[in-house]
């Protein structure tokens, strides 16, 4: 995206990750750098 992110978009995934829709999910590396990381 070629932009630093916003702090909204990261309290976003952690809003997510505290709400019960995130229940199942537990030890996930959950990438948030902008697509940054697929060069990799």
């Amino acid at each position: 995206m070629k932009r630093f992110g916003k702090p909204e978009e990261f309290a976003y995934l952690v809003a997510f990750l505290l709400s019960d829709q995130a229940n199942f999910i537990n030890a996930a590396v959950i990438p948030i750098d902008g697509g940054q990381s697929y060069k990799y």
